[in-house]
């Protein structure tokens, strides 16, 4: 099956899209297509499992926000996604692959690679050279990370996915060591004299998306999450 969903949400929080990517996962069958949400989300922290265990003294070297630092109303999230802290904010084009890893034959490191090659055709035709590497997931120019990719992976069925910084305060970064690397540099579009709107690099992105996951016929839906009082497979049409 070839076909895909993809729901435009707009900006929407955290939490309410996180609890519905699990609920998605945890009730599609073998028909249930396959999703792609892009959206934004308010300010957040979100931790991985890893982060969790390293928050609890498991690794120093780890830095989190806390009181005093200027960012006490942004929330911290402990997620079941891969990997440790990162930052969500307006301005940042997130991507949720929502995919049957077995129905596509693809491995979870198949899925991140193609992710990567995503992002990678996307700012080369913005003419920004920008690389994946192997010792931490991700897009990078120059060495500072562009890209962020987090997944949760149950039952070969894919959740959680992709963050581009496109137009966004940076500033909270500063106050984290994302994904675990201290002294890890941020970049984003508008940094490399790309000044374009969240809704512009979507369409691209998409495009690349579709293209790496081999998706050929898709549906859109606009700021809907599923309807959990009906049966996923109704929803297929």
């Amino acid at each position: 099956m070839n076909q895909v969903r993809v729901r435009w949400l707009g900006q929407v929080e955290y939490q309410p899209v996180w609890r519905a990517m699990q609920h998605y996962t945890a009730r599609r069958r073998e028909q249930t297509l396959d999703e792609i949400w892009l959206l934004e989300h308010p300010p957040v922290y979100t931790l991985g499992v890893r982060g969790y265990s390293h928050r609890h003294g498991k690794d120093e070297g780890i830095s989190y926000p806390v009181a005093g630092q200027g960012d006490e109303h942004i929330p911290v999230i402990q997620t079941d996604r891969g990997g440790l802290i990162t930052y969500h904010g307006p301005g940042q084009l997130i991507a949720y692959v929502l995919v049957d890893l077995a129905r596509k034959a693809l491995s979870v490191r198949d899925l991140v690679t193609m992710l990567e090659n995503a992002v990678i055709s996307v700012l080369k035709q913005y003419g920004i050279h920008s690389k994946a590497r192997a010792d931490a997931p991700g897009v990078y120019v120059n060495e500072a990370k562009i890209a962020s990719i987090g997944l949760r992976v149950k039952k070969f069925r894919s959740y959680h996915g992709l963050s581009l910084n496109v137009d966004m305060d940076l500033t909270p970064f500063q106050r984290i060591n994302p994904c675990g690397y201290q002294g890890l540099k941020v970049t984003q579009l508008a940094d490399l004299e790309v000044p374009l709107k969240i809704h512009e690099v979507a369409v691209p992105l998409l495009d690349s998306l579709l293209q790496q996951l081999n998706f050929d016929a898709i549906e859109r839906v606009e700021h809907q999450l599923p309807r959990f009082e009906e049966n996923l497979d109704d929803q297929i049409a």
